[in-house]
């Protein structure tokens, strides 16, 4: 496997790459609804592209106010750190804009993932689009 690297990415120029992945995880895999899943966010919304070889394999996104939301990786290339790389990338960014608390909403069966990072959980769980969440929290040092 090659070396997966992770840039920012513009939500216009590339809007089709981020679409593809999320559509792929969000709409097509865990049927969350297009209306659910484009949101007005977006367009103000810093974008991550993780790719390998030049190949865009998953995304997320960060709001100005330290929510993170939206991170997918495609099917092929989960259990290879992508999403580790992800969220350091994005927990990176999020702390150069001087967010010392960032903030996401995970699917439950995310968690474990999410508390490596150093997020907690701070809610109890409820339903998003029909799938089992809990809001989680991370405080920088």
């Amino acid at each position: 496997m090659s070396e997966i690297q992770v840039r920012l990415a513009d939500w216009q120029q590339d809007n089709a790459d981020l679409r593809r992945i999320r559509e792929a995880v969000f709409i097509a895999e865990q049927s969350v609804s297009p209306e659910l899943e484009w949101d007005s966010d977006d367009a103000e919304a810093v974008h991550f592209l993780a790719l390998e070889s030049g190949y865009p394999i998953g995304t997320a996104r960060l709001l100005v106010d330290g929510q993170i939301g939206r991170v997918s990786v495609l099917r092929d290339w989960r259990g290879m750190n992508v999403g580790g790389a992800l969220m350091q990338a994005v927990i990176a960014e999020a702390e150069r804009r001087g967010l010392t608390e960032q903030k996401l909403t995970a699917q439950v069966h995310a968690t474990s993932f999410y508390e490596r990072l150093g997020f907690t959980v701070v809610s109890d769980e409820f339903l998003e689009a029909g799938i089992p969440h809990v809001d989680m929290l991370r405080k920088s040092h």
